[in-house]
């Protein structure tokens, strides 16, 4: 829901950006290596430790790799199968390391083992949601629905709630509570588009098996 406006709006702003990284000779897929590595090494320092502040504002600053690297791609006229495979993949290791960041805080020092398999939920769920549409295009299906929470509401509401909540520290009253109550919305809203999302490969695979026997016949 929010890929199609959210992308388009900072596709323009980081044109420039990309721009200049091309100019000075950086790749594609080196930006998509940094930023995964900046992302990855912002969830694991800062997390576990309850820093959700300074650590939202490294992998925020880190997360927006995943659109440079495909501005410059397009601006180089090099998009290729490769860096979609690079990008997407890597996608998945930034996604882990931030809900298994947050589940190491919740089973050391945030002591609830409860948000602890919520989070731990979160990064499973998000995995098998990027694979049901992987594997239904695979098998020749166009898997046409947009997800109540895909992987940009996954990651503005997380990293929202836990900059928020990392205030805390800072002595704001009240905003922990944000980041458990995201975790239950994410939790609830990936297995909400996981059953969009089986239900909808199991609707188009019984059509084209349909049109197949039809044809055969």
């Amino acid at each position: 829901m929010l890929n199609k406006y959210a992308r388009a709006f900072f596709t323009r702003v980081l044109t420039p950006f990309a721009a200049l990284l091309i100019r000075l000779g950086v790749s594609p897929d080196a930006v998509t290596l940094v930023g995964t590595g900046g992302v990855v090494a912002g969830a694991l320092v800062f997390y576990p430790r309850g820093e959700f502040f300074w650590g939202t504002v490294v992998i925020t600053l880190f997360v927006f790799s995943d659109l440079v690297d495909g501005n410059m791609a397009r601006q180089l006229g090099r998009s290729s199968r490769w860096g979609a495979f690079l990008d997407s993949t890597l996608d998945r290791v930034a996604d882990s390391a931030i809900f298994g960041g947050l589940a190491l805080w919740y089973a050391g020092r945030g002591d609830s083992l409860v948000l602890c398999a919520i989070a731990i939920f979160c990064l499973a769920s998000g995995q098998v949601v990027s694979y049901t549409k992987a594997r239904g295009e695979a098998i020749g299906l166009p898997v046409d629905v947009n997800g109540l929470v895909e992987r940009a509401e996954r990651l503005v509401i997380t990293l929202v709630a836990c900059g928020l909540s990392g205030l805390h520290t800072f002595g704001v009253p009240g905003v922990e509570v944000l980041l458990p109550i995201a975790l239950w919305v994410v939790a609830v809203g990936s297995a909400a588009t996981l059953g969009q999302r089986v239900v909808t490969v199991r609707r188009e695979s019984a059509e084209a098996d349909a049109v197949a026997q039809g044809g055969n016949g």
